[in-house]
C-alpha cells in the first residue's frame, strides 16, 4: 500500500508541476467501463466447465467497475516518450477484498531509432490485440477472442520494434521479445517471440497476420521431459467506414506440444477460434453492434464437449463525445459431451457505461 501511495503521490506531483508550467508535453487520460449486470440464465452444470466466457450464479446482479484506466503520457523530447498506466477492476482485488490496482503499462519509446521504426521497452501492449481491438472497436463490451480465452496476454514485459515496411503505412511490421508472463513478474527463463504484419491494401481495410512462439518449461511424464512450447497463428481482416459501419473477422490456431494425454501418450493439443463482428450507425449517436465467437480449446475428436459459442448484441447510445451508454446481452452455449447431459446456455444482460477523457 505504501508503494502504491508513493506512485500516486509522484503522479500527482508531476501533474501539479505540469499544470503550473503549462507544458503540453504531459497528458493525462482515463477510460472507464462501468456495468449494471444481471445473470438472467445459468445452468448449475457450468460449475464443472472450464474455458467459460461467462461466469457467476443465476440471478446475480450488481453495479461494478469492470475496468478503470488512468494514463500519463509524457513526451520527454522529440525522440523519447514515456507511458505509465494504472488499471483497477473488480477482478483484481486486494487481500482485504477492496478493488485492486496494478501497473498496466510502463514503457519508454525511442521514436525513429532508425528510419520509419520505433523501439519500445518495458511493460507494453502485445501486437496480438492492439490492431484487432481497433477494428472491433468495442473493447468496452468485451475483449477480442484471443484475449478473452487467454491465448495471448494483452500486455507483456520486454522489448519491441515496429514501423513501416512499405509505402505510407500500407504495410507495417511489429516484432517483440518478452517474458511471456503478461503483467506478472517473470519466474523462469522462458520467453515469447512474436511477429505481426499489418496491411492496408485499400482504403478503410485492415488485415493482420500474427504468429508467436512461447517457450515453456518441459512437461515431465513418467520421468521423461517433453517439449511443451506453444505456437500461435492468427489473422484479422476488417473493413471500417467511419460514421457508417464496421465488419470484421478474426481467427486463430494454437498448438501446445505434448499437452494432451491421449491413449496413455502425450500428444499436441490444438485450439481453434473464430470471431465475426460488425456494427452499423443507424443515426448520429446511435449504433448497433453484434459479435459471434466459436471456440474449441481442444480440436481432437476424443475431447468432446468442450467447444463454446459466444454471442453479443448491443445498442450504443452516445449522448456526448466520449460517453456511451450500451444496453447489451451476452449468451454462451456449450457443446454436449459424449454421454453427458446438455448444458443450458448462460445469458447475461448488462447496461454498460463507457466514458473517457
Amino acid at each position: 500500500m505504501r508503494s502504491l501511495a508513493a506512485i500516486a503521490f509522484a503522479l500527482l506531483s508531476a501533474f501539479t508541476f505540469t499544470v503550473a508550467q503549462d507544458k503540453p508535453a504531459h497528458r493525462w487520460s482515463a477510460n472507464v467501463y462501468w456495468d449494471f449486470v444481471y445473470n438472467v440464465g445459468r445452468d448449475t452444470g457450468i460449475a464443472a466447465l472450464g474455458d467459460k466466457a461467462l461466469s457467476g450464479n443465476r440471478d446475480f446482479q450488481a453495479f461494478l467497475f469492470r475496468r478503470i484506466y488512468v494514463t500519463l503520457d509524457s513526451d520527454i523530447n522529440s525522440t523519447f516518450a514515456f507511458r505509465f498506466r494504472l488499471e483497477a477492476d473488480e477482478a483484481a482485488n486486494t487481500s482485504n477484498g477492496k478493488i485492486g490496482t496494478f501497473v498496466k503499462d510502463a514503457y519508454l519509446r525511442w521514436k525513429g531509432i532508425f528510419a520509419g521504426s520505433d523501439l519500445t521497452a518495458g511493460i507494453q501492449p502485445t501486437s496480438a490485440f492492439e490492431v484487432s481491438e481497433g477494428v472491433w472497436g468495442y473493447r468496452s463490451l468485451e475483449k477480442t477472442i484471443l484475449d478473452l480465452h487467454g491465448i495471448v496476454s494483452s500486455r507483456d514485459q520486454g522489448i519491441s520494434l515496429r514501423g513501416n515496411l512499405y509505402g505510407e503505412g500500407m504495410a507495417k511490421y511489429w516484432v517483440m521479445f518478452a517474458n511471456g508472463s503478461g503483467n506478472n513478474p517473470e519466474t523462469d527463463r522462458y520467453k515469447r517471440t512474436s511477429v505481426q504484419i499489418e496491411l492496408h491494401p485499400i482504403s478503410d481495410m485492415t488485415a493482420t497476420l500474427y504468429g508467436d512462439l512461447a517457450a515453456r518449461a518441459p512437461k515431465v511424464s513418467a520421468g521423461t521431459a517433453f517439449n511443451n512450447d506453444a505456437i500461435v497463428g492468427a489473422v484479422c481482416v476488417g473493413y471500417k467506414v467511419k460514421d457508417d459501419y464496421t465488419a470484421g473477422v478474426e481467427g486463430f490456431v494454437r498448438t501446445i506440444e505434448h499437452q494432451y494425454s491421449k491413449a496413455g501418450s502425450l500428444v499436441a493439443q490444438s485450439s481453434f477460434g473464430v470471431s465475426v463482428f460488425g456494427s452499423y450507425v443507424m443515426r448520429p449517436g446511435m449504433t448497433v453492434v453484434a459479435r459471434y465467437d466459436s471456440y474449441d480449446p481442444n480440436t481432437d475428436g476424443a475431447a468432446s464437449g468442450d467447444a463454446r459459442g459466444y454471442l453479443l448484441v448491443g445498442c450504443d447510445w452516445s449522448p456526448e463525445r466520449n460517453v456511451s451508454i450500451i444496453p447489451n446481452i451476452q449468451m454462451e452455449t456449450y457443446e454436449q459431451s459424449s454421454g453427458g447431459r446438455a448444458i443450458d446456455p448462460s445469458v447475461t444482460a448488462r447496461v454498460t457505461f463507457a466514458y473517457s477523457f
